[in-house]
């Protein structure tokens, strides 16, 4: 089996025990803890990567973050415009899919959902050059957060690659970022977060 005193023994979780879960348990706060900073740093991957817009994408996702903060978002709202395009680097077909999936713990369903749909939204604006339906947002019209999702897209999102806007530096944003992250909300591992 395992020497470490600090690692669990099983090789298969069935033959796990209270002790194991233990151990594990106690490792997993202080990880779950620098959330924060790994999700900040993976933000950081979309500095330079301009894909053919006229900014970079971080520069777009602290425009958006900045756009919102000014117009007087929550922080929570805020952080999300932040990471809505963090999933652009591991998901170039479904962006919004990753970010609303980190954001899920800490958010309320609007926010998740406005992230996870914010993609199709965005088409209006563009799907029509590239062959695709822009109205695609239309077979969710109905849905309570459709027109928060839409406002979104329209007063932050597709107006936020303009080079002269004076946007906050993302220090501005971590500690929104890093209160946002502190707890979750919404988790199976509530629980753990509330006794960690």
């Amino acid at each position: 089996m395992n020497d470490q005193p600090d690692r669990a023994s099983f090789t298969a979780m069935e033959q796990g025990t209270a002790e194991d879960w233990r151990i594990i348990g106690g490792h997993f706060m202080p990880y779950a803890g620098a959330l924060a900073d790994r999700v900040l740093t993976h933000l950081k991957l979309l500095d330079g990567d301009y894909g053919g817009f006229p900014i970079d994408r971080l520069q777009h996702s602290l425009q958006t973050a900045t756009r919102a903060h000014r117009a007087g978002e929550s922080e929570p709202y805020v952080v999300m415009a932040l990471l809505h395009d963090i999933g652009d680097t591991l998901g170039s077909f479904n962006h919004p899919d990753i970010a609303a999936a980190i954001l899920r713990p800490f958010v309320d369903a609007k926010l998740h959902w406005m992230c996870r749909q914010h993609g199709m939204f965005q088409g209006y604006y563009f799907f029509h050059y590239i062959g695709l339906d822009r109205n695609l947002r239309e077979q969710l019209r109905g849905h309570e957060h459709f027109e928060d999702t839409a406002r979104f897209c329209e007063l932050y999102d597709q107006s936020a690659f303009d080079p002269a806007y004076d946007s906050a530096p993302l220090s501005f944003f971590e500690p929104m970022v890093r209160r946002l992250f502190e707890r979750p909300v919404n988790s199976v591992y509530l629980g753990l977060a509330e006794s960690g």
